[in-house]
Formats: structure tokens, C-alpha cells, sequence
């Protein structure tokens, strides 16, 4: 059976829809970043994700170059880092000013060589430029996090609750210098209602001074 890392960690992949803090732990990332309105059609989003999955998928399919660790799994969720300049977390009603990273967790035994690799493959296979997918090691650290039920439009009462939630806890949000409003996704948005989805939101935080 294939490792699926959302059964596996469930603490950073399956919280609850109360908040709750954790320390995540660095991890190794397919990256795409840019900026603008995510929903644009044929935006550089909509793009961005296009090359992740494409990259994410022959790296998955490399079994057959024999490497070192390689284990079948399940290609993690989409993840993205949201931020706005001069904004502290997001304003919903700008999303046209958002800009973002794009992420796909890898495998541990994805190395930077058999990343390049999977580019030039991706590369040679689709006849497109990938350059602007990287190899992105993170390290998020402490963090309030829930389980968001519901559509995107929605978020902004449950992150006012992982606020709230925090400061009974004694920390403070420490979004901004390279931290950042953080959602994984756990539902296909063009198949799931919206009052269904599940979105992972993650805000890092300090100890209140």
C-alpha cells in the first residue's frame, strides 16, 4: 500500500476544528512563487500549480531509475503561503495584491540531484520551462493550526478564533519576516461543495513578551 503522509502525520495534515498548537518539523518542498488574484483564469497560479503537479508526479514515477529510498506514496496535498505587503496575515477583499508560494511536500528520499533530475525530465517530456519550480527547505516551528469546514470566503472566523485561542495560550501570531498565513488543502474545489471543503490553517507564533 502506498505511504500516505495525511494517515501518517495526522497531527499536521488532520487537526481538529478547534485550534491547537504544534511544532512542525523542516521538511523538503517542490516551491513555485507569484503573485496576484489566485481565482485569474489562466493566472500565474493556475500555472504555478500546473508545473508542481507535473514535476510532483515524475518524481513519483522515478521508480524506475532505482533510487536510493525510494518508497511508493501517496503525492501529498497542496499547500500555499499566503502574504501581502503591508498586511498583517490577509485581506480577503485584495486578492488581486496577494502574493504566494506554492508548495508539494516531497519524499524524504528526494535529494536535490534527483530533483534536477525530475526537472529535466518534466522538461524534455512536456517541452516546457520548469526553472521556476525549486527545491524549497522549510522549517515553520510552533504554529496554531485547525481544521477550516467550509468555504475560502469563510476563513476570516476561523482565523479570528485561532487568534483568540492563542492569546488564552499565552503566545502571539508572529506572522511576517518569512512567516506566514499558511493552508493546506484537502478538498478538490472543483468537485467538492463548498460547505464541504477542508482547508488546513496554520499561523506560526512566539511567546507573548
Amino acid at each position: 500500500m502506498a505511504f500516505d503522509y495525511k494517515k501518517k502525520y495526522k497531527e499536521f495534515y488532520l487537526p481538529p476544528k478547534a485550534p491547537g498548537i504544534v511544532t512542525v518539523p523542516a521538511m523538503n518542498f517542490l516551491a513555485v512563487r507569484g503573485q496576484g488574484d489566485p481565482n485569474e483564469e489562466d493566472g500565474a497560479y493556475k500555472q504555478a500549480l500546473g508545473m508542481l503537479y507535473a514535476v510532483a508526479f515524475t518524481i513519483k514515477m522515478s521508480k524506475q531509475h532505482k533510487l536510493e529510498g525510494y518508497f511508493d506514496y501517496v503525492v501529498p496535498p497542496l499547500e500555499e503561503l499566503w502574504w501581502q505587503e503591508g498586511v498583517r496575515g490577509v485581506d480577503y477583499a485584495h486578492k488581486k495584491a496577494f502574493q504566494w508560494i506554492s508548495l508539494i511536500r516531497l519524499p524524504e528520499f528526494v535529494t536535490k540531484e534527483v530533483f534536477d533530475r525530475a526537472i529535466r525530465e518534466a522538461t524534455e517530456k512536456k517541452q516546457q520551462d520548469f526553472s521556476p519550480v525549486e527545491f524549497f527547505h522549510w522549517e515553520e516551528g510552533l504554529c496554531v493550526q485547525c481544521m477550516h469546514i467550509g468555504p475560502y470566503d469563510g476563513e476570516p472566523a476561523t482565523v479570528a478564533a485561532m487568534e483568540e485561542y492563542t492569546k488564552r495560550q499565552g503566545y502571539e501570531e508572529d506572522l511576517g519576516k518569512g512567516r506566514f498565513h499558511h493552508e493546506i488543502y484537502l478538498s478538490d474545489a472543483r468537485r467538492c461543495k463548498p460547505e464541504r471543503m477542508k482547508t488546513v490553517i496554520r499561523h506560526p507564533i512566539r511567546r507573548l513578551r
